[in-house]
């Protein structure tokens, strides 16, 4: 072959994917909450989210700490903010 006449490279089996070589992120800091009386997951959603239908959010991220009832939070229980 001629310079300049070479073949293209073959590309075929070539995977997409995850690079393995790409640093990882940083883990984000958790954001938590200290329930205080009077608090509800919705009140706090819309203290911190802006929507109190955002509620959901907080309970599925703390269903071990809060129980079976999201409507039963009590004092002092630190609870996990997910992101928005």
């Amino acid at each position: 072959m001629t310079p300049g006449n070479d073949p293209l490279p073959d590309f075929s089996d070539v995977e997409g994917g995850a690079s393995s070589t790409a640093p990882k992120p940083a883990p984000a800091e958790a954001r938590t909450y200290t329930v205080v009386k009077g608090d509800s997951l919705s009140k706090i959603a819309k203290s911190l989210y802006g929507n109190a239908v955002k509620w959901k959010a907080i309970y599925e991220a703390n269903k071990a700490t809060i129980g079976g009832n999201p409507d039963l939070i009590k004092p002092g229980q630190v609870l996990t903010i997910p992101e928005a």
